[in-house]
């Protein structure tokens, strides 16, 4: 297999991964603490991504990439599992996913802030279009009664656009899977601590799928599928495979509905791939 073909599957699996991490952080949520189970996903995940940079004798990332690292921890390691944690508490996975919709907008944009390029207007159209798919959504389904849920969920997808676009970037010298790693353990110090504070008083109330939840956004969401897809990125190039996060609101509704029970609408379909035509278009023009 060619480097191209394998960073399209490479980017194909890591989505895939991904798509499960709304519905697995809904299940944890509903008997754990948001706090505790975003302190705890990557305080698990950094002490084996740590394991695997000083098996595989990793070098150490250098000054000038530790900033870099810092906003990609607070994107995707701190923001965006705080985030939809709370935001899961409001509302639904299913309901969530919609907003998933518009990530690879946002890390477009950030894309855009971070290289320095020049999209032309049919860009800015489609991100219009995308972003008025989303709040006419929320609108319709009554914007005050989710309006938490939903602000929640924007600010997740702001802050995880910044850090995978980040990540992209430094990927290409630091290596794929080790930004996430090291993101993960420069993390540590400050997730362990907050996961002991955050820990409940006793576990005898927490279901299995809370702990099934917990299992796999630690494993797969934090650590597993960014393996992936980092390698996919830089295999198969950040602009094409980017694309592959299209698939994910399809994927999470489908889990949503299978593991879930969840009730899936025409309405959110048709928003989840009114976004996604947009999201389409925005990447097109991009460049």
């Amino acid at each position: 297999m060619d480097k191209t073909a394998s960073g399209w599957l490479n980017g194909f699996i890591g989505v895939a991964i991904f798509a499960g991490s709304l519905p697995a952080t809904r299940a944890a949520v509903l008997d754990l603490d948001p706090v505790f189970l975003t302190c705890a996903r990557a305080s698990i995940a950094a002490l084996l991504g740590g394991a695997l940079l000083l098996g595989l004798r990793q070098h150490w990332p250098t000054r000038a990439e530790l900033p870099s690292l810092a906003v990609v921890a607070f994107g995707v390691v701190v923001g965006f599992p705080l985030f939809t944690a709370l935001a899961l508490q409001h509302v639904s996975s299913a309901h969530s996913i919609v907003f998933v919709g518009l990530l690879p907008l946002c890390t477009a944009v950030f894309g855009v802030i971070r290289g320095g390029e020049r999209p032309r207007p049919a860009f800015w159209l489609f991100s219009l279009l995308g972003s008025a798919f989303v709040v006419g959504y929320a609108a319709w389904g009554g914007i005050e009664a989710s309006l938490t849920g939903d602000l929640l969920m924007l600010a997740a997808i702001v802050v995880c656009g910044l850090g995978y676009a980040e990540g992209a970037r430094l990927s290409r010298d630091l290596g794929g899977w080790q930004v996430i790693c090291w993101a993960l353990v420069l993390a540590l110090p400050v997730m362990l601590p907050a996961a002991i504070f955050s820990m409940p008083a006793s576990f005898a109330q927490v279901r299995a799928p809370a702990w099934f939840g917990l299992a796999y956004v630690s494993l797969f969401s934090m650590l597993i599928g960014f393996v992936f897809w980092y390698r996919g990125l830089v295999q198969g190039g950040i602009a094409a495979v980017g694309q592959l996060q299209l698939l994910q609101p399809f994927f999470g509704l489908a889990l949503a509905a299978l593991l879930l029970h969840e009730t899936v609408s025409s309405a959110m379909l048709l928003v989840t791939l009114g976004a996604v035509v947009c999201v389409s278009g925005a990447k097109k023009f991009a460049t």
